[in-house]
């Protein structure tokens, strides 16, 4: 069936487990912007019926970036030292960045935790109101102080913890061993430069001996948690123990022990934690996804058996964090050489194993005693090097159906290494060096994954992934045969915009049919309502990134939600109870920034971020 509010089917859809009972949901949909107003504008359905109660709904909007609230300006970037990061202009770095913001009810208040996607990063604090009618007001905001664990890098997506923690994440860490070899700051990466601006230090000024006296890539790409008590007092912790990446999430599962680690990019792996004890994070063994594919070669989105590779042994955060305090360098993990054009390691028969990650194509060999070191701080590459799959693409949002046992997780795109690369170029071949486990047909509108959880003796978990298939995917209207779509086929897409002279011309800025996902991110799961929240993060698949209402049982589409140009939707997260109300979190972070910035006009507070909520609904616990 294809999504209210248009005409049309959305892609090709996967088995489901069984559905909730007793419950319903369904939202007012939205069209798909198509004036030049409704391209810049936020908007979200004016209605939903829960449990054949209509409600009205709208966005609401909590905070902008750059708004300033008791002495505070919120999205500011801060130092070490509490002094605001500045931009080489001298004037403040304040993030249009918002991402994952979480909701924390503890005694008698409400807190809001939002996270700022950038390098230095930051996370607000702010307390709010709740309205007789549940309208959520900010009535303060602060910066967490980071400085703790030497400062914040890249958070992206989030979740709230059984335990009512914010579980924040660091994306797109350094690779160490090319900071290794750096002689200058200028031969640091963009993100390492900035990051310098956390100590004070000017990043076209500082030199080589400065900035590694302060910063280490180590430091950074780990599960970070955040716990708030009823006077608002923050305790900061980065949970070593469950190794680094570029961690776009970290989700916990009901026995409050295993957690779902997603890893952005290319050629990266996925991954599961299970700790020691429930409700603790600080111990635990680390394992990465071995992919066996059952469909065929080329296949649309595809189906497969995952298996779990352990990933050194059982760790604390205090012996990871021991090594990173120690000093310890990539090149203390790992001798290297350099792979042939075949994908070949010339000193296989030494040890030397071939990869192709993120980081390129590789030659590694494990230097003895480092499993600890190699598992935790370089946990892709290792992940690889033990025969783990890296080349999953973009693995972004994750959320579980307790009912049916589903874990969802969302592939942004299907492409680069989970294609057959067949291409004859070495640089560019995201499988040559590597073992070429996943061979679907290219997507580059992306898929949502439901993956089947059953009870593992020998890893010691109830929750453990055995299986995967596609739920939902986007139709990529650039792909092969695509083309040949007539105006009435449900693949067309049919969006028009209207240009600042008042002319109408068909659009072209979607490569993803507006009938459809595009590049899916954030996913939350409305339990025993059959209801899977899936939010976008996509730069040309739809010009106006949107979020989706999509029943597991119908197969039915809504679009409940539109962002502005150049935006990305981000923190999709559901609250099914906060002193007798729900809520939709969902945050529209860089507006105008990533496309279309010349549409922006003379009026530039149009490129603050959103923190806000559709919402209220009633209890939906």
């Amino acid at each position: 069936m294809g999504p209210k509010g248009d005409t049309g089917t959305p892609g090709p859809t996967g088995p489901q487990g069984p559905a909730g009972r007793g419950k319903s949901l369904s939202f007012t949909p939205v069209n798909a912007a198509r004036t030049l107003d409704e391209k810049k504008a936020v908007y979200a359905s004016p209605k939903a019926n829960v449990n054949g109660q209509e409600v009205s709904i709208q966005y609401e909007t909590v905070l902008r970036s750059g708004q300033p609230l008791s002495g505070h300006i919120f999205g500011r970037m801060v130092q070490k030292d509490g002094q605001p990061v500045k931009n080489t202009d001298g004037s403040d770095f304040i993030s249009p960045s918002n991402d994952f913001s979480a909701l924390i009810q503890t005694g008698n208040k409400i807190f809001e935790l939002t996270q700022f996607e950038t390098s230095p990063a930051a996370m607000y604090l702010s307390e709010l109101r709740q309205e007789p009618n549940g309208k959520l007001t900010a009535i303060s905001t602060r910066p967490i102080d980071f400085s703790g664990v030497e400062g914040y890098w890249v958070p992206c997506a989030g979740s709230v913890s059984p335990w009512n923690t914010n579980l924040s994440s660091e994306e797109y860490p350094a690779d160490a061993r090319a900071y290794e070899n750096a002689t200058t700051v200028s031969a640091l990466g963009s993100a390492d430069r900035s990051m310098l601006r956390y100590w004070g230090l000017n990043p076209a000024t500082a030199t080589i001996d400065q900035a590694k006296a302060v910063y280490s890539p180590y430091r950074y790409g780990f599960v970070v948690e955040v716990a708030v008590d009823g006077s608002g007092t923050t305790t900061v912790k980065k949970h070593y123990a469950a190794g680094r990446r570029a961690l776009e999430l970290a989700y916990v599962m009901p026995d409050r022990r295993t957690a779902y680690l997603s890893d952005d990019g290319s050629n990266d792996g996925f991954y599961m934690f299970v700790a020691k004890r429930p409700g603790d994070l600080s111990e635990g063994q680390l394992y990465a996804a071995r992919w066996f594919q059952t469909s065929g070669v080329d296949k649309p989105a595809g189906r497969a058996d995952i298996y779990w590779i352990p990933l050194g042994p059982s760790a604390t955060n205090a012996e990871v964090k021991a090594l990173i305090d120690g000093g310890i360098k990539f090149s203390d993990i790992f001798e290297t050489e350099t792979q042939t054009d075949t994908g070949t390691c010339p000193s296989a028969g030494s040890g030397f194993r071939s990869i192709n990650t993120e980081t390129g194509r590789e030659c590694l060999r494990l230097k003895p005693g480092q499993e600890l070191a190699a598992s935790r701080l370089e946990s892709r590459r290792y992940a690889a090097y033990v025969g783990a799959t890296t080349e999953f693409r973009k693995t972004e949002g994750i959320t579980f159906n307790p009912t049916a046992h589903r874990l969802y997780v969302s592939f942004s795109e299907l492409n680069h290494g989970m294609i057959n690369d067949t291409s004859s170029d070495p640089t560019k071949n995201k499988d040559l060096g590597g073992p070429n486990h996943v061979q679907l047909a290219r997507n580059d509108c992306g898929a949502v994954y439901e993956m089947v959880v059953s009870p593992n003796v020998t890893i010691g978990s109830d929750y453990v992934v055995e299986s995967a298939s596609a739920l939902v995917e986007g139709v990529w209207l650039k792909a092969p045969g695509a083309s040949l779509y007539p105006n009435n086929s449900p693949y067309y897409d049919p969006t028009f915009t209207i240009l600042e002279n008042g002319t109408v011309k068909p659009a072209t800025a979607n490569v993803c049919s507006v009938n459809g996902i595009a590049n899916p991110d954030n996913l939350s799961y409305i339990n025993g309502y059959d209801t899977l929240l899936i939010g976008e993060d996509t730069v040309d698949g739809h010009q106006n990134d949107m979020v989706w209402s999509y029943n597991i049982v119908t197969r039915e589409l809504t679009r409940i939600f539109s962002a502005p140009y150049g935006s990305e939707t981000t923190g999709v997260y559901f609250y099914p109870d906060i002193n007798g109300f729900a809520y939709i979190k969902a945050q529209v972070q860089h507006p105008y920034g990533e496309s279309d910035t010349d549409k922006l006009g003379a009026d530039t507070s149009g490129a603050q971020s959103y923190t806000g909520y559709i919402g209220p609904f009633p209890a939906m616990n």
